[in-house]
């Protein structure tokens, strides 16, 4: 993982500027997915550790349907991705 990582999450918890961002890339084309992501948010999104702001970002790189079906367990993330993403993931799937 690289050095930045912690300040970015800091920024993210202390930066209206960075939370505004992150709901704007929350906002999805998929409406099952905007409603999923916004409600994520408005329940967990103050209190997202840094590892789980990394890994919501990571999600969010993710193609419209191929987050819906990791939300939907029709996919499971790889061995290989991040602990924060599988975090996020899980809240994801309770939401």
């Amino acid at each position: 993982m690289t050095v930045s990582e912690p300040s970015c999450a800091v920024e993210h918890q202390s930066d209206p500027a960075q939370r505004r961002r992150l709901r704007w890339r929350s906002r999805r084309g998929l409406l099952e997915n905007d409603l999923l992501l916004t409600r994520f948010l408005d329940q967990h999104e103050s209190r997202l550790s840094d590892q789980e702001v990394e890994g919501l970002d990571g999600l969010l790189d993710l193609t419209d349907n191929e987050l819906l079906d990791l939300i939907l367990a029709r996919t499971e993330l790889q061995d290989t991705d991040p602990p924060g993403m599988r975090r996020v993931l899980e809240q994801l799937r309770r939401a």
